[in-house]
């Protein structure tokens, strides 16, 4: 496994999600700190839209909350959705669907590490190894903007 310098000096500024190579990067003091293999919602191509429909949103959002005690090993919440998403689905007569996070592996399915990668398995939300979502639980503060790219 691949040893990394700890990310303890750093306080994020924003992160990114590209979509189309499943990478997330932690940006800090104006420069990308750090690049993660992530993997996604089932069906990824596209902004979420409702519940159910397992994507990942795309668009501006922020951690507007952090989960220590989640299903998954750690959990930073996304603001998914915002107004622009209730209007949306409530116009199409559908519920928008939430609960996005950015986390770790199932609780006790830490071993499996970076072969979560082999497929996009999750609702929509974004998932690293638990290694990894340590190292941003520690340096994402809640109101870090994160952006989802297609």
């Amino acid at each position: 496994s691949e040893r990394r310098a700890p990310l303890a000096a750093f306080s994020a500024d924003s992160l990114v999600v590209e979509k189309t190579l499943r990478r997330l990067t932690l940006w800090a003091g104006g420069l990308p700190i750090r690049t993660y293999d992530v993997a996604l919602g089932g069906n990824p191509v596209g902004h979420k839209e409702r519940a159910g429909d397992r994507r990942t949103p795309e668009g501006l959002y922020h951690i507007d909350a952090r989960n220590p005690n989640s299903n998954f090993h750690l959990g930073l919440h996304v603001s998914y959705p915002n107004a622009q998403d209730v209007a949306r689905a409530r116009a199409q007569g559908l519920a928008p669907g939430g609960d996005i996070m950015l986390h770790g592996l199932p609780n006790g399915q830490g071993r499996v590490g970076p072969l979560h990668r082999a497929y996009d398995w999750t609702n929509g939300c974004v998932d690293v190894t638990d290694e990894e979502i340590e190292e941003l639980f520690a340096a994402v503060p809640v109101g870090t903007p994160i952006r989802f790219l297609p």
